[in-house]
């Protein structure tokens, strides 16, 4: 397939609350957009089509047709054409699926993608009902308040059922992504200070939130917005550069039945607990032309809860089927390991604005493999790849990049 490279972007600081400032979901495209323009050393003039990522906007901001407001940004880019993706968690994977499908189509040179959320400007228990969205309504988690906690502590139930679980292991994922965030100037949590009791069994520091789930295993309510701009291998050769952009080598997407235990009870017969999140990767990796997950230098992958991060460990080939945690006593997946997760800090510790949360992994890894993320790059990393799932695993998207 003719490849799709990454020219640039931009991220607003995930740790704003936008709306104690009066600000919403116009505000932060209209920060992020042309920071990304810039960055990538492009016109908005240059830019062929939009695509938008967004999940709840109707909900928290009663606002919907987000690809008007990036128009209305410039005129430049109005009257090209743009639209809007939702897929829950992984709307922003799908608006950047939506460029590169327009590019390798013939329809754009040059493709701009954006992935927006605004969630702070409601009580956190309205936040989780909206939240609640992207689980079939009306046929599971009825009478549940916290929808995703119960969904992913019975993912945890899953796992222990079949295989074993300690609790160890999804501290040291969660206490492993909060020392990562505190090396990003964009997290959310960076400034936060955690010690050992943060992630014990304290009632106090580290509250049950549903089930096996307690407080620091939890992703975070985020306000934030993430764009990169896309382009084909003949734009990309007109800026005459001197920094090579990155190049998305390789990408996987499926998408299952709504229900989570619907997915559960499919696969209890096979090795995987989400067969079509294995079938996922491994279709990013066979597209990429490599073999298995020896071949990345990093991950930036979907921890919206723990125990999400250690199915990935497994789903990814880190280990065999239900052994995650051998991944993480050896230290493979910690920072400066062998194929570290999350050294961006990942959902739980830069913040999970979801409509952005795709766009930003995409951003994150193209910073990665140009030598450009900073105190938490990772020495010598050169392909780098995403998973990125909306809901209970229902939409799942996986990319592999590369230094170009």
């Amino acid at each position: 397939m003719e490849p799709i490279y990454i020219l640039g972007g931009a991220q607003t600081d995930f740790a704003m609350n936008w709306s104690r400032q009066g600000l919403g979901l116009f505000d932060m495209l209209a920060a992020v957009v042309p920071a990304a323009l810039e960055d990538a050393g492009v016109n908005p003039e240059d830019v062929d089509a939009f695509h938008v990522g967004n999940f709840v906007g109707e909900l928290f901001a009663r606002q919907g047709q987000l690809a008007g407001m990036v128009a209305a940004l410039h005129p430049g880019l109005d009257g090209k054409p743009g639209s809007r993706h939702e897929a829950a968690c992984a709307s922003g994977s799908m608006a950047a699926l939506g460029a590169m499908h327009a590019i390798r189509a013939g329809d754009a040179r040059c493709a701009l993608v954006v992935g927006v959320e605004q969630m702070r400007n409601v009580h956190g228990d309205v936040a989780a009902s909206h939240l609640g969205a992207a689980a079939w309504v009306g046929r599971e988690a009825e009478g549940v308040k916290y929808v995703w906690p119960a969904m992913f502590s019975s993912l945890a139930d899953e796992y222990d059922a079949r295989y074993g679980l300690d609790r160890a292991h999804l501290v040291a994922l969660a206490s492993s992504f909060f020392a990562n965030a505190k090396r990003n100037p964009n997290a959310q949590t960076r400034g936060w200070s955690l010690d050992e009791l943060s992630y014990a069994e304290s009632d106090e520091k580290n509250p049950v939130v549903h089930g096996r789930i307690r407080k620091h295993d939890c992703s975070q309510i985020t306000d934030g917005a993430a764009a990169i701009v896309l382009a084909n291998g003949a734009f990309a050769s007109l800026l005459g550069r001197t920094r090579r952009p990155a190049r998305i080598a390789g990408h996987g997407h499926r998408t299952s039945t709504l229900r989570y235990e619907d997915k559960v009870a499919a696969s209890r017969s096979e090795p995987y607990v989400f067969p079509h999140v294995r079938g996922a990767i491994l279709d990013a990796f066979g597209r990429a032309g490599i073999a298995d997950a020896s071949a990345l230098h990093a991950i930036e992958t979907h921890d919206c809860f723990t125990p999400t991060a250690y199915m990935a460990i497994d789903h990814f080939g880190l280990t065999p089927p239900g052994r995650s945690f051998e991944a993480i006593e050896r230290g493979d997946v910690a920072f400066g390991g062998r194929v570290p997760l999350n050294p961006s800090g990942g959902l739980m510790g830069v913040g999970h604005p979801v409509g952005a949360t795709g766009v930003r992994m995409l951003l994150d890894a193209a910073k990665q493999v140009g030598g450009r993320a900073g105190d938490y790059q990772v020495e010598g990393a050169r392909r780098v790849a995403t998973l990125n799932i909306g809901g209970s695993a229902t939409t799942t998207a996986c990319f592999v990049v590369e230094a170009a």
